[in-house]
């Protein structure tokens, strides 16, 4: 078993966003400071290229500077993202896996600790998709050295469903260090692909923001997810009190998170980046001027305002 699983077992690794401005150019100051922020928080390593980030859309100077600023910001694990965006989906199965090992290649020299292979959605679709998806990872280790983070995405946002026997091959792969499941709503899918990793030894990663809590109730043990991008602490005291045993704790750190995860990811869920963008502008960790997403739907302003509006109550609240 890889060391790293023990070591980010229990813990919490944001996906963190890439601060833009209004003409979608990384702003590598507001970079710089929001890496500090973040990384001196309660998390156990970062997630980067990831969807909150918008990885899949930088180029390939901006991936490689956005990664060596965090891991200069951090010793902490670093988890890169790779695959390719859905807007290359007239690449070739093929094309699209020898982009995704050449992401995580070039990631490993960047001084990644590990990649998370994004779902091709077009295996979701193929006669023989499942040994395809197994002999993915298989090459992206191979040729990247780096252990591998499995990533069941379904939804809007993209991807396919992984059946439980899919999650089983993946984790019986000596890279893997375990599967982070994100199918947003579906309560069947995340139980399924949770319990499909029970007595493998390896991480079973929450991604599910709008079911944090209850994630953790059906067997997940450490969580990589957006919306810590801009919550890191509130994220984090949900699973420090289920990894406590305080189920009063617990519960009242959920309902905080969840009301804040009801303000965020909701239709259109690609508008979450925006709504965590500006969460992270109220709570001073970007500037304004580097709160911006290219590469989401546009939002009314009534939306920023329940955002607020909605941490304006939990802070309220927690000065009472």
């Amino acid at each position: 078993m890889h060391d790293l699983v023990d070591r980010l077992r229990g813990t919490l690794l944001p996906a963190v966003v890439t601060p833009m401005d209004e003409r979608g150019v990384v702003a590598y100051d507001a970079l710089e400071a929001y890496a500090a922020r973040i990384a001196a928080g309660p998390v156990g390593g970062l997630a980067v290229w990831a969807h909150t980030g918008r990885g899949l859309h930088l180029s390939d100077d901006d991936r490689a500077r956005v990664l060596s600023t965090w891991r200069q910001a951090t010793s902490a694990p670093i988890v890169a993202g790779v695959g390719v965006p859905r807007s290359a989906a007239a690449a070739t199965l093929a094309e699209a896996a020898d982009e995704t090992v050449a992401m995580a290649v070039r990631a490993a020299g960047l001084g990644a600790d590990a990649v998370m292979v994004y779902p091709l959605a077009a295996l979701g679709g193929e006669p023989d998709g499942h040994a395809q998806a197994v002999r993915l990872h298989q090459r992206v280790a191979a040729e990247s050295g780096l252990p591998l983070v499995g990533f069941y995405l379904h939804g809007e946002a993209g991807g396919y469903p992984y059946p439980p026997e899919l999650i089983r091959d993946l984790l019986a792969l000596p890279a893997m260090l375990g599967v982070k499941t994100a199918t947003l709503d579906s309560a069947i899918g995340c139980q399924d692909a949770i319990w499909a990793g029970r007595g493998t030894g390896k991480l079973a990663i929450t991604g599910e923001d709008r079911m944090f809590g209850p994630s953790f109730m059906w067997g997940a043990d450490t969580a990589l997810v957006g919306i810590a991008a801009a919550q890191v602490e509130l994220s984090a005291r949900v699973l420090d009190a289920w990894t406590a045993r305080d189920h009063a704790r617990f519960v009242e750190a959920s309902d905080r998170l969840d009301r804040f995860a009801a303000a965020t990811f909701y239709a259109p869920i690609e508008g979450y980046v925006q709504r965590m963008l500006w969460a992270a502008v109220w709570e001073g960790l970007l500037p304004e001027a580097a709160a911006h997403d290219p590469y989401g739907p546009a939002l009314p302003p009534s939306e920023r305002d329940l955002v607020i509006g909605c941490l304006k109550e939990l802070r309220a609240a927690a000065a009472l």
